[in-house]
């Protein structure tokens, strides 16, 4: 389900991306959305995990340097059938933890100083099996394109405002009229948010399952989450928006209607879901 569910809401970005290039200069306009939707994933794929890691000031580490938490990330990828991903720490108390990496072959996994100090061995094996789940599902890939996908539609919807400001466009235009160009540019970006934070959703509920699989301890995992939710609220990450989805709890807050655009579904309901999986599943 969590599969076809993200390959509908791509298929809906891809949608949206077109129809607003479409508004925006007819048949050419569409052309170069695809363009600039294929020059952006491009550069994501190559070169987001380098910038990603960097931003957060994540330092490689080595199995000497941190036996326990390395031989954890170690285990569990021979666990999954992974190659063995990059380790990484950051120094912030903040306690949350990420992976990246354009395919299980170039993954890295990244935690917090704060995370290590406040887990025990099991509970941080829940967490980082949940990581390795998003990197054997191939989630990083998915939602950097998604992610880029609705920056290249934010950013057709602010030209699309311009062109109209400055007369651009008429009414006679191929692809519509000025009315309808700036209804588009003002819903554009709004919808392709709510489309984003959707699929990040969808992919954290299978981190989360995959992880319970990978470590056999659907509980561990729960209980980290909790201890996790309650550390971010306690001590706050200076984090950037763009980059909330790829943290194991959200370092973001909000709740109400912002709860729409959440990058993670509601903690209560992933702490439900694997307490579930303990009482159903044999592990």
């Amino acid at each position: 389900m969590n599969t076809l569910k993200t390959t509908f809401l791509m298929a809906l970005l891809t949608v949206l991306l077109v129809t607003l290039g479409g508004a925006l200069g007819g048949k050419s306009g569409m052309a170069m959305a695809f363009i600039m939707a294929a020059g952006m994933n491009f550069f994501s794929y190559w070169f987001s995990d380098k910038m990603v890691l960097s931003m957060y000031g994540a330092q490689e580490i080595s199995e000497s340097d941190d036996p326990r938490f390395y031989g954890i990330v170690r285990r569990l990828a021979q666990r999954a059938n992974l190659p063995m991903p990059k380790v990484y720490l950051i120094n912030s108390d903040t306690p949350n933890a990420f992976a990246t990496g354009r395919n299980p072959e170039h993954a890295a996994v990244a935690a917090t100083s704060g995370i290590l100090r406040i887990l025990s061995e099991e509970e941080l094996a829940g967490v980082m099996a949940h990581e390795l789940a998003h990197v054997k599902n191939r989630d990083i890939l998915i939602q950097t394109i998604a992610a880029t996908f609705a920056g290249a539609i934010t950013y057709m919807a602010h030209m699309a405002q311009w062109a109209a400001m400055f007369g651009g466009r008429s009414d006679d235009d191929e692809g519509g009229g000025i009315f309808g160009t700036i209804l588009m540019a003002i819903l554009a970006p709004i919808a392709a948010m709510l489309v984003q934070m959707a699929i990040s959703r969808s992919r954290e509920f299978g981190a989360d399952a995959g992880g319970a699989s990978i470590s056999g301890n659907p509980l561990s995992l729960a209980n980290a989450l909790q201890k996790l939710e309650m550390g971010n609220q306690q001590i706050p990450m200076h984090a950037n928006a763009a980059t909330a989805h790829m943290f194991i709890v959200n370092p973001l807050t909000g709740g109400g209607l912002m709860s729409l655009f959440s990058t993670h579904p509601p903690m209560a309901e992933r702490v439900a879901r694997l307490q579930e999986m303990s009482r159903t599943h044999n592990y």
